[in-house]
């Protein structure tokens, strides 16, 4: 395999630029990943406008969507706007791929939202296909999918990747691959983290993720839950898996480093930031790295029908559980409900109450 591209997930922050300064100034980033639809165009101050158009125009710039909600089961001017902003940034920048999240979004407030699981079930995976060809109908580079954090129960957990494999199947997309995502299932489910990935196609897999997380206190007096939060240092044991990874995903062009803006406030914490950075460099640079020719990439030729794909069956599904989630509704009363798409009998209450904090913090009403 060729050795993949490192580079970081570029913050706005100013404590971010001060913690990636000097790996900027030694060339040490080889590619930036930019989050286009959470600061657009307008937005963007002139530093920040010209290295993302460097990278751009040196073919090392990938896109990285937080909003689009792959798997709302309802089609709004929300999606449409989005698609629209997508097309006009891809025209204004040029991009090597772009990537969305697993999950579905379906609140008004969506911009302060956190994607949630689906199960693997035919309606669902029709539905995010659907968005999923509407997504790569509007741009004409590849697009991939990154695997979730968030489980609310084993069998999620151990489907995902399957999931994943099925979704992308008629577009010829990837996945991303977030090692941490991957870490936080394992802690919360105490399944190897190895085990995890032997279910995924890693075929498929073209950039990894690579951040660290926090835990959190299990109010029922259990181990601690891990919780995908991008403000700490990248666990050893993602360290550990991280060259028999590198050597299994054949078709790896990226390895992205993930930590958010603001948690860079003291020269520790750059220290440690620039450290894992240099160690992930270390590993890579280890590989046994042949040159190889890319694999080509050809847009496959969906025939898209006019009107979207809804379910609202699915979509009042979503909206309720949401809804009972923010409400903190007892992990009980979510279980025992009449759900079609969701299988909440099988839930882990710890996972049930976790999202409540998550959808609370965030408040997406």
């Amino acid at each position: 395999m060729k050795k993949p591209l490192l580079g970081i997930s570029m913050m706005a922050e100013a404590d971010f630029v001060s913690a990636v300064l000097p790996l900027l100034q030694n060339n040490a980033i080889d590619v930036l990943e930019w989050s286009f639809d959470t600061l657009y165009h307008n937005n963007e101050p002139d530093w920040l406008h010209n290295l993302l158009n460097f990278y751009a125009e040196n073919n090392r710039l990938i896109g990285h969507g937080v909003y689009y909600s792959l798997f709302d089961a309802r089609w709004t001017e929300r999606q449409e706007e989005w698609l629209r902003k997508l097309k006009e940034e891809v025209s204004l920048r040029r991009y090597n791929h772009i990537t969305e999240h697993f999950g579905f979004m379906n609140t008004e407030n969506f911009h302060q939202g956190v994607p949630l699981p689906v199960s693997l079930h035919p309606k669902t995976l029709q539905i995010g296909k659907d968005r999923l060809y509407r997504l790569q109908e509007a741009v004409d580079i590849p697009v991939g999918i990154e695997n979730l954090a968030f489980s609310f129960s084993v069998d999620d957990v151990r489907e995902q990747g399957v999931f994943l494999d099925k979704l992308t199947e008629d577009t010829n997309g990837f996945l991303i691959l977030d090692l941490h995502n991957i870490y936080c299932q394992s802690c919360n489910f105490g399944v190897e983290m190895q085990e995890i990935i032997d279910l995924y196609p890693v075929d498929k897999v073209k950039e990894i993720h690579l951040s660290g997380g926090s835990w959190q206190k299990s109010v029922y007096g259990k181990k601690q839950v891990r919780r995908d939060t991008h403000d700490d240092v990248i666990p050893e044991d993602i360290f550990s898996v991280l060259p028999s990874v590198l050597s299994k995903c054949q078709n790896l062009e990226y390895t992205i480093i993930e930590r958010l803006g603001h948690t860079l406030k003291t020269e520790g914490d750059k220290e440690n930031f620039l450290n894992d950075f240099n160690k992930v460099k270390a590993i890579i640079e280890a590989l046994d790295g042949k040159k190889e020719e890319k694999n080509s990439w050809d847009k496959q030729q969906i025939q898209l029908p006019e009107k979207p794909l809804e379910d609202l069956a699915l979509f009042e599904e979503q909206s309720r559980l949401t809804r009972l989630l923010f409400d903190g509704a007892g992990a009980g009363i979510i279980k025992d409900q009449d759900f079609h798409y969701f299988k909440t009998e099988n839930w882990d209450s710890e996972m049930i109450l976790t999202a409540q904090n998550i959808i609370k913090k965030w408040n997406p009403y």
